[in-house]
């Protein structure tokens, strides 16, 4: 209720989280409310930790402050992933999200570690920690506002797809846990001298390190190229094949160059004896009603196919009996039957798995195969075989 209330009096067409403008203010508000909420919760867990000489409160502190600085750098991610395309940058500059996440999951492990040496240090050189019943219900109220925040970056994360402010909402839901044993341990030393809160600081300092890896590895990977979303590929292909006289598609590449700013090839199966420029209107047409309606921009490659006489579709049927039962191949796509009399080359394109096919052949093992199965059968023909990986 009140992350409505927000976004309905800070962002205007909020509903319209296709525009670039309305995402960075979404991303904004995000940040400017992780600063505010964040400082707050500092200032309390520092005055309650100095008090009650408390290590494990003071790195909760810190932890906080580490996410306010984190709000700002998200900040600064979404102005400049706003910036518009320019001559060096020609699809924009998006991807400034994710370094943005990169960098608050590389500053929360910088303090979870520099507390794990306090911690160790408070083991060693215990010091006794002065309970009382104020500070204590302070803790209890940072917790609530800690889920409230998380719960609130990833409404807004949800929302814009955004992984800054994702991550920003599983940061926040750690800072839960974390706060959570602090405030055990805080209430564990009114009634043991056991220097427990060196231990508790202990396990909040790598309970923040192991979040803080976490999200480097869940921001990292659309840098260095992931699968595209199984849900975004189904479309593309379902929707190109929707429209008359395309019937197959292969080779579907989407490359991601931040949220909202994706692009996608594709090759479209044809018939060979259509006209040219028909089906290039149909082709033309499909690129720009799908690039709409996904939000993405898609070029379409043409695929002739042979009309299947008796004698290609006797030879794509064996063939297809051929690939069938071999586990490394996922699909067989272009297939053709080229020249005349006894010198004819049989071509097609395989699609494989390269991490399985890798584990049991190599490429030209697996081709190997496959001609001397083929040749068995057609010892006429020339067999011209392409590898194609997976993308998707």
């Amino acid at each position: 209720m009140i992350s409505n209330f927000l976004v309905k009096k800070f962002i205007k067409n909020s509903e319209d989280i296709k525009s670039e403008k309305v995402r960075s203010t979404y991303g904004v508000l995000g940040g400017v409310v992780g600063i505010i909420i964040n400082l707050i919760l500092f200032a309390i867990k520092l005055t309650v930790g100095v008090v009650a000489s408390s290590i494990a409160i003071m790195a909760d502190a810190f932890n906080n402050l580490s996410d306010a600085a984190s709000s700002i750098v998200t900040i600064i991610g979404f102005k400049m992933a706003d910036k518009p395309a320019d001559a060096e940058h020609p699809f924009g500059h998006g991807r400034m999200e994710y370094i943005s996440a990169l960098i608050v999951a590389f500053m929360v492990m910088l303090v979870g570690i520099q507390f794990i040496k306090s911690s160790f240090e408070r083991i060693l050189n215990p010091v006794s920690i002065t309970f009382e019943f104020i500070p204590f219900i302070l803790l209890l109220v940072s917790i609530l506002f800690k889920l409230w925040l998380s719960r609130f970056n990833k409404f807004i994360g949800n929302t814009i797809n955004s992984s800054a402010l994702k991550a920003a909402s599983v940061d926040a839901l750690g800072d839960v846990f974390t706060s959570s044993c602090v405030t055990i341990s805080f209430l564990a030393s009114k009634f043991t001298s056991f220097p427990i809160d060196g231990y508790f600081g202990l396990i909040v300092a790598v309970f923040i390190v192991y979040s803080g890896y976490t999200l480097i590895k869940e921001t990292i990977n659309p840098i260095l190229g992931e699968a595209p979303d199984p849900e975004l590929v189904n479309s593309i292909k379902e929707m190109v094949l929707s429209y008359e006289h395309i019937t197959g598609v292969h080779d579907l590449i989407v490359h991601n160059y931040g949220p909202g700013r994706c692009m996608a090839s594709i090759h479209a199966e044809i018939p060979s004896d259509i006209s040219v420029m028909k089906i290039h209107e149909i082709i033309d047409t499909a690129e720009r009603e799908i690039s709409s309606k996904l939000n993405i921009y898609l070029v379409i490659h043409m695929d002739p196919i042979c009309v299947f006489t008796d004698e290609v579709k006797l030879a794509y049927d064996e063939i297809n009996k051929i690939i069938k039962y071999n586990p490394l191949i996922k699909s067989m796509h272009d297939f053709r039957v080229v020249g005349e009399g006894k010198k004819k080359n049989l071509i097609f394109d395989i699609v494989v798995n390269p991490e399985n096919l890798k584990k049991i052949m190599s490429v030209d093992e697996l081709k190997e195969d496959i001609i001397a199965a083929i040749k068995s059968i057609h010892p006429e023909y020339n067999c011209i075989i392409t590898i194609d990986n997976d993308y998707v």
